[in-house]
């Protein structure tokens, strides 16, 4: 039988909720309500997922959230039009652009029309500059969540070596500089890996702490961690299974090869997901405090 330890993001998020009641109790007292406005472009079936998670959780705390759907031919104007509406809408202390994007809309243009004080996914260039020296205003839900999660089951970083493989500025970037800072419940070494990164398993299997965003189904084994190792599994794959949806959701690190050998990890699904949402709620509440 196994001893690794399970990082349940479900039992951590839910602790997140009752710490965030008296907050929206006081706000609410205010007459403020937490408003969360959700910019869905095209049919993208995980990103329709995601939002009525995301929309059910809202609606579950009695915040104010509203989703646009968008038709995936909408123009790039017609959307920064959109969002510079929301920027000005007072009702909304938070903008969530649902990512990816069509195509032909630049992504980057779009992130950076949102008003940075309603940015609560972290993206705008000005949150992530700040984050990058230190003083966050939004941090990134998701490297938030598993920072979370890391304090809740009291995974100590001071002086560890952490590797995160996967650098994109949603989840990668900012866990790299999350885990790095030098505060309580960081100031680790931490490494990140990358397509381009020659041998990643020399890396990883010298981690005390392994974080894998890759989008690859069962990539990390367990020959690629050291024994005693914590690993964070942020990815969150379909594929096909033979039951009822035709599909199931695995992670990045192949739970059956790692539960021998790491001391804890996070599940897919059950674990960072659960707390990307509760972050989200987080940082709206945040904005709304800051009024």
């Amino acid at each position: 039988m196994s001893d690794l330890l399970v990082l349940s993001g479900k039992e951590v998020s839910s602790s997140v909720y009752r710490q965030l009641s008296d907050r929206i109790q006081t706000l609410k007292e205010k007459n403020i309500i937490p408003g969360l406005a959700v910019v869905l472009v095209g049919e993208d079936p995980a990103s329709q997922v995601y939002v009525r998670s995301k929309t059910k959780t809202f609606k579950k705390l009695n915040l104010f959230t509203k989703t646009y759907r968008l038709s995936d031919n909408i123009s790039q104007d017609e959307l920064l039009h959109l969002i510079i509406e929301l920027n000005n809408n007072p009702s909304y202390h938070g903008i969530l652009v649902q990512l990816p994007l069509p195509s032909h809309i630049e992504g980057d243009k779009v992130i950076n029309a949102i008003d940075p004080k309603k940015d609560v996914d972290g993206f705008h260039p000005q949150n992530a500059g700040l984050l990058a020296i230190g003083t966050p205003r939004f941090i990134p839900c998701t490297p938030k969540g598993v920072m979370r999660i890391l304090k809740h089951y009291e995974v100590d970083l001071n002086g560890k070596h952490v590797v995160v493989v996967g650098r994109s500025n949603i989840v990668g970037r900012p866990i790299s500089i999350l885990t790095s800072m030098k505060m309580d419940g960081a100031n680790a070494t931490t490494t990140i890996c990358h397509s381009g990164t020659p041998n990643i398993q020399a890396h990883t299997s010298s981690a005390d702490i392994v974080v894998v965003a890759l989008g690859v189904p069962g990539f990390l084994d367990n020959k690629m961690i050291k024994k005693g190792a914590v690993i964070i599994d942020v990815g969150i794959n379909r594929i096909e299974a033979n039951n009822n949806k035709g599909y199931k959701l695995v992670g990045d690190a192949e739970w059956s090869s790692i539960e021998g050998k790491a001391s804890s990890a996070t599940p897919v699904p059950g674990g960072v997901g659960p707390m990307t949402i509760a972050m989200l709620v987080e940082n709206t509440v945040e904005a709304a405090e800051r009024l």
